[in-house]
């Protein structure tokens, strides 16, 4: 099992939800609200004056549990330039050795 971690601009959280849950290799994710600070913020076309100012902009953690070979179809239809994502986050994977249902 692997964990894919996306970390996305707020804005594009219902995109992201629609994109995801049209896929059948995506059995379920989580969205947490999270906040970063980085060297890019200057640059970021996306950011409010105040968020510059700030120096930290709202952002969407998004934890996937995805079987090994799933993952990479997924990294694959995440980062295609037709889903209107690109540029809008990082990603990157986790190995789980263990997952379960409490």
């Amino acid at each position: 099992m692997k964990n894919l971690v996306l970390i996305v601009h707020a804005n594009v959280q219902d995109d992201l939800a629609d994109l995801l849950r049209a896929m059948d290799k995506v059995p379920g994710f989580t969205f947490s609200h999270v906040e970063g600070h980085g060297a890019h913020v200057a640059q970021d076309p996306f950011l409010s004056a105040h968020d510059k100012v700030v120096g930290y902009t709202p952002r969407v953690r998004v934890d996937i549990l995805l079987k090994d070979e799933d993952l990479n179809v997924v990294i694959q239809t995440l980062t295609t330039t037709e889903n209107g994502l690109k540029g809008h986050g990082i990603y990157w994977v986790n190995s789980v050795e263990q997952d379960g249902r409490l």
